[in-house]
């Protein structure tokens, strides 16, 4: 009985061990995948403010033409 024991205590063991590494290498996958996301989510949210900037630098171009049209005046375009 003493032999099953020990040797069912070094297998439970040597499970824990294995289990441990496995979810160490887990979390350093989880990790990495998360710091993939990040970045892609930051890339995203960069795109989507980089749009909303120039709607709005177009809504204001379109405004202020609008404005000297008024008075009018116009824009300087060079043609070449």
């Amino acid at each position: 009985t003493w032999g099953r024991w020990r040797n069912s205590h070094t297998r439970c063991l040597w499970q824990t061990t294995l289990s441990q590494r496995r979810n160490r290498y887990a979390t350093l996958r989880m990790q990495d995948a998360m710091g993939q996301e990040l970045a892609l989510a930051n890339k995203q949210l960069l795109m989507v403010r980089q749009a909303a900037l120039h709607q709005l630098f177009d809504k204001e171009h379109r405004q202020y033409r609008q404005e000297l049209k008024q008075m009018g005046k116009a824009f300087y375009v060079e043609r070449l």
